[in-house]
């Protein structure tokens, strides 16, 4: 029987090293985000405009929560959508049916995201019931 749990050595280091390692990669992701990504760099613009006011509206502590949560959710659907427009990219760039399926799924989960932060904030700041 196959041991599925073996590592390859020098891929994961244990513990913190891991941690801060991961980090690091992250943050090379945004980055990369930033500079390569219009749609991410206005979706961050927003963000950064959008949170702080969810704390300051008359909200309850639980749909501001859910306000943050769902801008939060915008960038992240994005960065997997670039994400994978990347790889798309790199494997061809020739037309290809599938290719343009996979970018067009992609965007639409942004898109879906974006109405799911909209019907959020609307029902917090207006759903009076």
């Amino acid at each position: 029987m196959e041991n599925h749990d073996t590592k390859i050595p020098g891929k994961h280091r244990p513990g913190l090293t891991h941690a801060w390692r991961a980090t690091g990669i992250a943050l090379q992701g945004l980055r990369a985000a930033w500079q390569h990504e219009d749609a991410f760099r206005q979706e961050v613009l927003v963000a950064a405009i959008a949170m702080p006011a969810a704390l300051l509206l008359p909200a309850s502590t639980l749909g501001k929560v859910m306000m943050i949560a769902s801008i939060l959710l915008v960038l992240i659907v994005e960065l997997l959508n670039s994400a994978l427009e990347t790889a798309v990219d790199h494997t061809s760039l020739e037309r290809h049916p599938l290719a343009k399926r996979a970018k067009d799924i992609a965007s639409a989960a942004v898109f879906l995201s974006i109405v799911n932060a909209l019907a959020v904030w609307g029902l917090v700041l207006f759903g009076h019931g």
